[in-house]
């Protein structure tokens, strides 16, 4: 059976519903710090660029592990690998909970940074084991949509938890339960398969570190995820922050006005997955399709940002931040799909690991960034228009580093890989 004849059975379909819900605990997890944040300061006594420090943490050892969990990942079955990620991250947010210093939440925050690690070149390695080209953006497009589902759900429940049972409580409740998702996995993972779809000889190559590197359209992708996140990582972190400080909601418009946008995201992501998907289908060019998605969805994203810092309107801000993050889901549907293309099946982890260290520093700078900017000027003014230039280099890197999206790494074992030639 060749790749363009293979369909996913419905054993990878209930696997990708079970990653999607895995993505929503995992950025419900990181975004846990960001609900928290006013009552960590006022408890703890805190400053905002301590609160930056807190929120870099996490990306710290993230962007650091990811080169370790792309070489696991790709030699190692990336099922379980995924499963004992998941136990360590979901105790860590748990154990945030019984936290009574800056020190004991920063150091829980590292941890939770190196089990993350693990989750997107793992969801990377297995889209592209269960998944041909045709479907990806479908695929990458709900993994996505999950993790920007699972901050819309996290908010709300954060919010109301932090309500009934105090942050201590929440972070106990959100890591304890999350725990439950390891039944259904740990049933499927050992029927799932852990290498690429292909009907060529099986060989044991992919791409060193190096030779990626020396690929001038992977620095266009690291560019363009560091654009993105910049601006991903800003809202994730601070935009309940902003709301508390600035708006000043309260708890029940909170819980509304700080889930919607990651709401809109999230079926945002799905929909111009599934569009991009389509377009692909009818012979267009799939990095092409894709390059063209999230450069626009960047640009977009960045306009509505800063006009919705400008306007003074509680109804015309909170729609300008809609369409924010409705256009972010272009890109951020699109953006590991492209990654995937550019790679190929049997380097995909290792790209992806080694785009996402890169690209997640902008978890560690931005939170910095905005933590100190908030100090000084005492306004969120600088810290937006900041987050709208990244979202602009982001374009640059999409568009003019990466230039004409076409695959860059191939097996020098196979002469012309005849079944993936499709992947262009």
């Amino acid at each position: 059976m060749t790749l363009t004849e293979f369909k996913p059975r419905r054993l990878h379909w209930v696997a990708l519903w079970l990653l999607v819900v895995s993505v929503c605990i995992n950025y419900a997890d990181r975004g846990t710090l960001g609900v928290a944040a006013k009552n960590l300061e006022l408890e703890l006594h805190l400053q905002p660029e301590q609160l930056g420090t807190l929120a870099a943490a996490f990306s710290m050892t993230y962007a650091v592990f990811l080169l370790a969990a792309g070489k696991l990942i790709d030699r190692f079955n990336v099922n379980w690998l995924f499963a004992m990620a998941f136990l360590l991250w979901s105790a860590s947010t748990s154990a945030t909970g019984l936290a009574n210093t800056f020190w004991e939440i920063f150091i829980l925050r590292l941890v939770l940074g190196v089990a993350e690690s693990i989750a997107y070149p793992a969801y990377s390695k297995m889209i592209v084991t269960s998944f041909p080209e045709q479907l990806r953006g479908t695929a990458n497009g709900l993994i996505d949509a999950g993790s920007k589902l699972g901050p819309a759900v996290g908010i709300w429940l954060g919010v109301k938890m932090i309500e009934w049972f105090s942050w201590r409580g929440m972070f106990l409740v959100m890591g304890g339960a999350s725990l439950f998702w390891l039944i259904p996995w740990c049933i499927i993972a050992p029927k799932l398969p852990s290498k690429p779809i292909s009907s060529a000889p099986a060989v044991n190559w992919s791409a060193g570190y190096m030779e990626i590197l020396s690929k001038r359209a992977f620095w266009g992708t690291a560019i363009g995820l560091f654009g993105g996140n910049y601006a991903w990582y800003f809202l994730l972190n601070w935009l309940v922050y902003y709301f508390q400080t600035e708006r000043h909601y309260t708890h029940d418009k909170l819980a509304i006005f700080g889930s919607v946008p990651f709401l809109v995201v999230a079926l945002a992501s799905m929909l111009f997955g599934i569009v991009a998907d389509r377009i692909i289908g009818r012979g267009k060019n799939a990095g092409r399709v894709r390059q063209v998605f999230l450069c626009t969805g960047l640009a977009l994203c960045g306009f509505f940002i800063f006009s919705a810092i400008l306007v003074k309107g509680e109804f015309e801000s909170n729609a300008l931040l809609i369409l924010a993050f409705f256009s972010l889901g272009a890109w951020s549907s699109n953006h590991w799909a492209l990654s995937q293309t550019l790679a190929g099946p049997e380097s995909a982890g290792q790209w992806t690991a080694l785009q996402n260290c890169l690209g997640n520093l902008a978890g560690v700078l931005g939170p910095m960034v905005t933590g100190w900017s908030l100090q000084t000027t005492h306004s969120f003014f600088g810290a937006f228009a900041i987050a709208c230039v990244f979202l602009l280099f982001g374009v640059f890197g999409y568009w003019a580093v990466v230039g004409k999206p076409a695959q860059v790494l191939r097996n020098p074992h196979i002469s012309d890989q005849p079944n993936l030639a499709y992947i262009k």
